[in-house]
């Protein structure tokens, strides 16, 4: 099991496209090691801990989003060029490393 996992949600399985490590977000929670082109398990839904822009401050239920470029989750939707990751399960103040959030669907 993941070590970011902190609750059960929906899970499949699907083709890696590029190597992923254990919680790597694939955008939904990967659940385990795969190299390209094989078979890994990825979480739909769930509470995750992922690592965030440190600087940003996140409210319980606000909006959390996927800068891939910076694999880190912001605050920033970057005028609609990060895609929504999920929302805040737990408040993430500045500065912190890392948020709980659960996954959108």
């Amino acid at each position: 099991m993941a070590k970011n996992f902190i609750q059960n949600g929906n899970i499949i399985t699907m083709t890696a496209a590029g190597d992923v490590a254990s919680g790597d977000v694939v955008f939904a929670g990967a659940l385990g090691a795969a190299a390209t082109g094989e078979k890994l398990d990825v979480a739909l839904e769930g509470v995750f801990r992922v690592a965030k822009v440190a600087a940003d401050a996140l409210a319980v239920g606000g909006a959390v989003y996927w800068d891939a470029g910076a694999s880190l989750a912001t605050s920033d939707d970057d005028s609609g060029a990060n895609p929504l990751l999920g929302h805040a399960f737990e408040a993430a103040g500045n500065p912190s490393a890392t948020v709980a959030l659960r996954l959108a669907n």
